[in-house]
């Protein structure tokens, strides 16, 4: 029979927790298993940190209600029929709390995600099977303006973690020669993410265009290592600047979200400082409240400055080489150059007359 829920403090609301025993988390190379009640529980301890990634901005939730276990599929884009799955938006029977931001998508549809405005939402999501939170780069006060620049520094087969730190070494000194604040953290696997916090003035792809920019940069000063190439069999043992984070629709794992891999693993921030001497797998569901309550959030600043994109846009120009690849599922994009993989293109391929 299942457990049966019981009922927890969230910041003063009264959150019902079905199920808290079920194991999302099998153990792994002897680790205890984590249940649904842990996670639920760890969102609600480190409550100012993941605030303060998804505050007010619509979400999308990552919902896996059978577990994280062996042999689990995520349904994506491309293929359904998994047992996780993307929620873009709000499940009926969401209580009075849950808020709402109206986004639209590449397509021209819109739908109503949920929106979190306090901590609660959080753990009900989590209490949903929600692990992982993916939010937008906007605020619902003006979804159409992204206040955050994303790079994603995505460590391509043949690199590893510390391949995308020495990158992102690069990147920081690049970020201060612009004087940008920008705010890193692990991806929860081999990757990093770095923030940067913007003026809502520009479009998302404005944003991109940034985002290609600095990119290119880093390709220029560390050719060997970066590429922003988006066709895969052109990349290499590179670390790839995954540039179409920025555009519409696409998001990151938040700070402090949980990723469904063994272990429980944490997108978790860290100083500029500390990025050169972690791991990955020092940020784990089981690991993080308490670091949280000692060490408090390295992100906590994040929100004191938003800054121009003035400077990577006349860089965008100054580089004269045009827009990138949109994603597949992407309608075709003004400017966009052919979306067609190198080696399945037929005027690249053939012979000059």
């Amino acid at each position: 029979m299942p457990d049966p829920a019981i009922e927890i403090d969230a910041a003063g609301r009264t959150l019902r927790v079905s199920n808290p025993e079920r194991v999302i988390f099998p153990p792994t190379d002897g680790t205890d298993p984590i249940t649904k009640l842990q996670v639920v529980e760890y969102y609600l301890a480190v409550a100012p940190g993941i605030m303060r990634a998804l505050r007010d901005r619509p979400t999308t939730l990552e919902r896996w209600p059978k577990g994280v276990h062996s042999g689990m599929v995520l349904s994506t884009r491309e293929k359904g029929g998994g047992d996780a799955f993307f929620q873009k938006r709000i499940p009926r029977g969401a209580p009075p709390y849950v808020e709402t931001a109206r986004i639209q998508f590449p397509s021209g549809r819109f739908a109503d995600e949920i929106c979190p405005t306090e901590v609660a939402v959080v753990g009900w999501a989590a209490q949903m099977g929600t692990i992982t939170f993916h939010p937008w780069p906007v605020r619902r006060t003006d979804v159409d303006h992204p206040d955050e620049l994303r790079l994603d520094l995505d460590p391509q087969p043949g690199t590893d973690f510390a391949d995308a730190v020495r990158v992102a070494a690069t990147a920081h000194e690049l970020l201060d020669e612009h004087g940008y604040a920008g705010f890193p953290k692990t991806s929860g696997g081999r990757g990093v993410h770095i923030y940067v916090r913007i003026e809502p003035r520009w479009t998302f792809t404005e944003v991109r265009h940034a985002a290609i920019a600095f990119g290119r940069e880093l390709e220029r000063r560390r050719p060997a290592e970066v590429t922003t190439k988006w066709w895969k069999e052109e990349r290499g043992a590179t670390v790839f600047v995954d540039y179409n984070q920025n555009a519409r629709d696409r998001t990151i794992a938040s700070a402090y979200s949980v990723r469904p891999k063994p272990g429980a693993p944490v997108s978790a921030p860290v100083t500029w400082d500390e990025l050169i001497e972690v791991e990955p797998e020092d940020f784990t569901v089981a690991t993080v409240p308490a670091r949280f309550a000692r060490v408090g959030d390295p992100h906590e600043a994040i929100d004191g400055v938003a800054h121009s994109l003035e400077p990577l846009l006349e860089l965008y120009e100054a580089q004269g080489r045009g827009d990138m690849p949109y994603p597949p599922d992407y309608p075709k994009m003004p400017g966009e150059p052919k979306r067609v993989q190198p080696s399945r293109d037929r005027d690249r391929s053939r012979p000059p007359a």
